[in-house]
């Protein structure tokens, strides 16, 4: 059934090609020249290209917020908007696993595609719990390290100023600006965590192991790089052990997935649950408190210093 759907898929992305082909890139919004019309993924491709495009072009959200990203995949209505688009931005091909065949189907030939995380070396994830042998066994939640996000928004400023030359100084201003927000967001992490007296935490899963690098912290993952993938008995055991031992109190989860696993552990050595956000998508109490990604880290260190600054008591 799958291989038919995509076969449909491919045969409809065909017949918008024949009938589009001819169409200029780009939308004229009625007030200037052609915008630039760009797909991307999930939230934090989003926001950082949002940051660097500004006003100059138009920015679209694929995956709406509020929806697991992890297992994910287009329907031929969000592909043909791939393909009308001038530039497709995605995280990496280890989170976003399905752009690999869909970028097969699509025509390339007008269509700038950027992987914001190639130029960062991916952690190995293997021997994370839950991991299954079919996935990818590299970690690509990068942009939860505002360290590697600079790195990822210069290859966004990047794409954009070589698909569109003539607005290149003010992408490149764009993009400056916003690194210097992401510049001081990593000066208040680093002040605060050198200053905790603790160094782990505990986490649904296995999201902020480049958080956890950045700042020598050390994450305690219940689960593997999917959050729907729940660890073994044994292995809650060997947690509920290990938490006591090192009088851990806090556990967290996340807002888009079931706390389930999280509030199991925390009962079994009778801690607190916390929300940890791995931005993987704003959740609806989010939107309601107009945060973003900037805010939403920020909510995330509040939240770390009361595991981190924690007594033994």
């Amino acid at each position: 059934m799958r291989k038919l759907l995509w076969t449909f898929i491919i045969f409809l992305l065909i017949l918008t090609g024949c009938t589009n082909g001819n169409q200029t890139q780009g939308k004229n919004d009625g007030n200037g020249p052609k915008k630039l019309e760009i797909i991307t993924t999930f939230y934090p491709m989003y926001y950082f290209t949002k940051q660097v495009a500004g006003t100059i072009a138009n920015v679209t959200l694929l995956i709406p917020n509020g929806v697991e990203p992890h297992d994910w995949e287009p329907t031929a209505k969000d592909m043909a908007k791939m393909q009308d688009a001038d530039v497709f931005i995605y995280n990496s091909r280890y989170f976003e696993t399905w752009t690999g065949k869909v970028l097969k189907s699509l025509d390339t030939s007008h269509l700038k595609v950027v992987e914001a995380s190639s130029k960062i070396k991916l952690m190995d994830a293997n021997g994370l719990e839950g991991q299954k042998s079919s996935q990818s066994t590299k970690d690509p939640h990068v942009w939860l390290s505002p360290v590697l996000a600079k790195q990822e928004v210069d290859e966004i400023a990047g794409a954009l100023k070589q698909k569109d030359p003539k607005n290149s100084d003010q992408y490149e201003k764009n993009a400056v600006a916003f690194k210097a927000k992401l510049t001081d967001l990593d000066q208040l992490y680093k002040e605060t965590i050198d200053k905790a007296p603790k160094k782990e935490f505990v986490t649904q899963h296995a999201a902020f192991s480049y958080l956890a690098k950045q700042y020598g912290l050390t994450q305690i993952p219940i689960a593997g790089l999917s959050p729907d993938v729940e660890p073994t008995l044994g292995k809650l055991a060997e947690l509920a052990k290990i938490t006591k031992e090192k009088h851990i109190k806090i556990i967290y989860f996340e807002g888009l997935t079931s706390s389930k696993v999280a509030t199991t552990l925390a009962n079994e050595i009778g801690a607190k649950t916390e929300v940890l956000n791995p931005l993987e998508g704003l959740t609806a109490e989010d939107q309601k408190q107009g945060l973003d990604y900037l805010g939403v880290m920020k909510s995330n260190l509040n939240a770390l210093k009361k595991a981190l600054f924690q007594t033994n008591n």
